[in-house]
């Protein structure tokens, strides 16, 4: 009977380059971070599909003021149409009567 030809999954080395299987970057957490840290952005995979990116918290700093998408009130506010009055159209609606 043949023997099994698969290789154990090996742990990324210190220096880690490329993605991180998923399994790697759980059992190497702390130097998934560090890495993050130091040399940028750290990609994980899930089957070999990329699935998240582990970045500083710096990096991410920078990158949310650009994600920002401003408030209702303040788009509505900086509207050329902001001074344009619109009629309320409503019909009451009747009211029941219920015990409580």
């Amino acid at each position: 009977m043949p023997r099994s030809t698969r290789r154990p999954t090996q742990l990324p080395q210190r220096g880690h380059h490329g993605p991180w299987k998923l399994e790697d970057a759980k059992a190497r957490f702390s130097e998934l971070v560090r890495l993050a840290r130091s040399r940028g952005p750290q990609r994980v995979t899930v089957r070999g599909q990329d699935a998240v990116v582990v970045v500083a918290a710096e990096h991410y700093a920078t990158l949310v003021p650009s994600a920002r998408q401003p408030s209702l009130h303040a788009l509505l506010s900086s509207s050329p149409l902001r001074h344009v009055k619109v009629p309320a159209r409503g019909q009451p609606m009747p009211v029941r009567d219920i015990r409580l």
